[in-house]
């Protein structure tokens, strides 16, 4: 009896000390969870079964290296569902964020941390184009290709934005929305006149240049730590009747051409005809030019014929098309009409930058290391410089503070992008390939001379740095709209807005 009772003194010891083990902070998450589950149950929010087929769905980040869990997964189908959503993570005390194509590079659709309340937005994807007026009011869980199809199938129009189908409207214009039509259209939120979001308080408000106009000005540019934006109403132009696409092999085998090459793009950018969408594609193994050009296949050849003979370039693909058929070849081919359902996944490191022109010191090391470093590393990488600026871009034109986007005045927008196979860990220190071109670039630039863009994030950089780098000047005015409307920063996430405080 002696011996038995013993035993069950050392068995309750063990016990009493595995429940000691418990990091408080994750019996408080635990606690959160299941106290925002039991919020969302009560107001009948819809939500994603843990472990369900949907909540792998929902919850799969489109960067496999970044995965994180959220405290619950929202799948809303009406405004009020979003309101309640909201309301919930306030009382709970979890942060909340958006979710719609869940393209985000740094999974922050996700929370870009563990615990948050995710608002799984693609369920609510409806596109109306009013035919009469040319506005398209588009729910704010549609996906690009999705928005494309529609526009162009009940009218024939657009808008400028990006190329890839399954991207959510909401985080690509919110931030931007940069494309191969944006130097003859400008950007994805140059094309918003409206929107309806829900705010940290679940009001729900409307914003426009009248109504609402510092939110409107906050959400153009830096939306996601702003609100929900349940509804955009973009103006649309008519799409014109043939494009030409094209991709231009340009053999730059030595740094010697290299320099060159990348010398004679960089004045040919200066003065690229508003017509003209073009970016230079980088890799190990080749180099290419390519883009749009609104017009046909003699209006491009006679464009582009003196850069291609400075470069030794060769069109090695050119093609006069409608309008879908140029979405459908910068989608890679993907079937365009993306909605619910969409599964693309890479496994990837990735990091942006902006620019002016660069001086020839500058050329010359973004080129050294190209070719004496970059260039034996067989990893899938590659450098996507777009050809974002200079005087004849429509992104240049608008005032610089018009909008919250920061980076109107660069010549280039550079996508560093390294990834590896499906199934393969990405290597520890794979990082500093991609961050050496930058820092080769950066060495010697005042901080006012670069940026970074928040649709290409670069997950490893802290948040004040972040902050400067995706908003530079409009920084301050956007802590303190922040301040205003979520005081709490219930939308949070690693790399957003912060709420001004008191010095």
């Amino acid at each position: 009896m002696g011996s038995s009772f013993s035993s069950m003194l050392l068995l309750i010891s063990f016990f009493l000390a595995l429940l000691g083990s418990v990091v408080p902070s994750q019996v408080s998450q635990l606690d959160e969870t299941n106290a925002l589950a039991d919020c969302l149950t009560k107001v009948s929010v819809p939500v994603d079964e843990p472990g369900s087929k949907d909540w792998q769905l929902d919850a799969t980040p489109f960067n496999l290296r970044l995965h994180y869990t959220p405290a619950a997964v929202a799948v809303p189908t009406t405004v009020k569902h979003i309101q309640d959503a909201i309301a919930c993570a306030r009382e709970v005390g979890v942060k909340a964020n958006a979710k719609c194509g869940g393209h985000s590079y740094g999974s922050f659709g996700l929370g870009g941390e563990d615990g948050h309340l995710v608002i799984e937005l693609d369920r609510m994807n409806n596109v109306f184009l009013d035919t009469e007026t040319g506005i398209a009011t588009v729910q704010g869980g549609s996906r690009l290709g999705h928005v494309a199809w529609e526009l162009y199938n009940q009218g024939k129009r657009a808008f400028s934005h990006g190329t890839c189908p399954g991207v959510g409207v909401g985080g690509h214009t919110l931030h931007g929305g940069y494309g191969v039509s944006s130097h003859t259209k400008g950007l994805a939120l140059d094309w918003l006149v409206g929107a309806t979001v829900v705010l940290a308080n679940s009001s729900v408000v409307n914003c426009s240049a009248t109504e609402n106009p510092d939110l409107f000005w906050a959400i153009r540019g830096a939306g996601s730590s702003m609100g929900v934006v349940t509804e955009f109403r973009f103006k649309t132009f008519e799409v014109p009747e043939q494009v030409t696409y094209f991709i231009a092999s340009v053999p730059w085998t030595t740094e010697t051409r290299a320099r060159a090459g990348l010398k004679a793009v960089q004045e040919f950018a200066k003065t690229m005809p508003t017509e003209l969408n073009m970016r230079m594609f980088i890799a190990s193994r080749f180099t290419n030019l390519e883009g749009l050009y609104y017009g046909d296949k003699e209006g491009l050849q006679a464009v582009l014929a003196p850069l291609l003979e400075q470069t030794n370039g060769t069109l090695a693909l050119i093609r006069t098309g409608g309008w879908l058929d140029q979405v459908k070849h910068f989608g890679n081919g993907i079937a365009i009409d993306q909605q619910h359902g969409y599964q693309e996944h890479e496994t990837f490191y990735s990091t942006s930058l902006y620019t002016r022109e660069l001086n020839d010191a500058q050329l010359n090391k973004f080129v050294s290391y190209w070719f004496q470093h970059a260039k034996s590393n067989r990893r899938d990488w590659y450098v996507q410089i777009d050809l974002h600026g200079g005087e004849n871009s429509a992104v240049a034109k608008p005032d610089l503070d018009s909008t919250a986007y920061a980076h109107r005045d660069f010549l280039f927008m550079f996508l560093f992008y390294d990834r590896v196979d499906q199934g393969v860990a990405y290597p520890f220190d794979g990082h500093t390939l991609m961050q050496n071109f930058v820092h080769n670039i950066t060495a010697d630039m005042d901080q006012d001379n670069w940026g970074m863009y928040i649709n290409y994030p670069d997950q490893n950089i802290d948040q004040d740095s972040a902050q400067r780098n995706y908003w530079g000047r409009h920084l301050t005015r956007l802590r303190k709209i922040k301040k205003e409307v979520d005081p709490d920063n219930l939308f949070h996430y690693p790399q957003g807005v912060l709420p001004e405080t008191e010095e």
